[in-house]
């Protein structure tokens, strides 16, 4: 394996200490950061991490004085802006700098959760029915949309703005909601049909030829019968919660005859369809009858060791320094104008 000089880019205040306390380490916001930097360096590979917010003129400077093989791009805002982050990408780009993970026609395109939908649903692809509140604008819900509804940004990911009060049964609460993210997040709102059911998530590596990984689930063992199973962001991001509620994940189990071959069909079909590259993770929802819907695609996802990716990428025996090493090679193998 050749050892690379690699860039590793990621927000500004999320640079790992060298030698943080191994406590600490298990909450810390730059868990990832530091599980990446620290494994890639294990591995033979010389890491210089750099922490951006709203300047280029540091990514410029840094490629020339470094001259790096590859930037490992674990940025997801640039001057805490979400959908900034494709732009960063399309920087590295124009700089003929290799990186890794998708490409900015991708992140644009699954960033955007009504364009998202808007291409499945031409290609076949089940998705909630759904419309779009944008701030400014009255809040009138078509008729075609029938409760119960779930209220979400439009481009935030990380279920930044969701909770159990994001599940929505009448007129009332449903303009609260959205108001609440109009104000609260500042994004426009994204209201689809709210589908219950298990929360399935599927992990997909590569450009042209794809590896599926095997399919994952979001478990509520100690979940109040009365409480929807959503991924909110206690859910998410709340260890204290998590250990309460019981709440999990693991690879699914009792899948429907048929239902396995069919979702990872699904999970390249919408890989393609939204032009990813790199890796990525596929949400979907399986209902009671046994139908699958895809709720949205997440380029980029979460790639701290012991997180769902990763968790995946080990139960098809690829280590979690694999993992990394896989997605360097095809970071190195992917050009924008004939992709790898």
């Amino acid at each position: 394996m050749k050892k690379q000089r690699i860039l590793a880019l990621m927000h500004g205040d999320l640079v790992p200490p060298e030698n943080p306390d191994p406590a600490e380490l298990e909450t810390a916001e730059w868990k990832t950061e530091y599980h990446v930097v620290t494994t890639l360096r294990a591995l033979g590979h010389s890491v210089h991490p750099l922490g951006v917010k709203s300047d280029l003129s540091v990514i410029r400077e840094a490629i020339e004085a470094v001259r790096p093989h590859i930037a490992f791009n674990l940025l997801e805002a640039f001057d805490e802006v979400g959908v900034f982050d494709q732009n960063v990408v399309s920087y590295l780009e124009l700089k003929r700098m290799p990186y890794t993970g998708c490409n900015p026609r991708g992140l644009l395109l699954a960033r955007d959760k009504a364009i998202s939908k808007k291409l499945l649903h031409f290609h076949r692809i089940p998705v909630p029915d759904f419309a779009v509140f944008h701030i400014g604008r009255s809040i009138r819900r078509p008729k075609r949309l029938e409760f119960p509804l779930i209220v979400k940004s439009l481009t935030q990911e990380a279920s930044i703005g969701i909770s159990q009060a994001s599940v929505v049964e009448d007129e009332e609460k449903l303009r609260e909601r959205v108001a609440f993210i109009h104000r609260s997040v500042g994004t426009d709102a994204i209201v689809e049909r709210y589908i219950e059911g298990r929360e399935l998530y599927v992990g997909v590596l590569g450009n042209l030829r794809l590896q599926v990984l095997p399919i994952w689930e979001l478990l509520f063992t100690k979940m109040p019968e009365e409480a929807h199973r959503i991924a909110t962001e206690r859910v998410k991001w709340n260890p204290k919660y998590q250990e309460k509620r019981g709440i999990k994940t693991d690879e699914a189990k009792d899948l429907p005859e048929g239902m396995p071959a069919r979702i990872r069909h699904l999970a390249k079909r919408v890989y393609r369809i939204l032009e990813l590259s790199g890796y990525a993770r596929i949400d979907l929802r399986l209902d009671e009858s046994g139908k699958v819907y895809v709720l949205e695609a997440n380029p980029n996802p979460q790639l701290a060791y012991g997180e769902d990716l990763a968790d995946s990428a080990e139960r098809a025996k690829i280590p979690y320094q694999a993992l990394l090493q896989r997605i360097i090679h095809l970071g190195l193998r992917w050009q924008p104008d004939r992709p790898g």
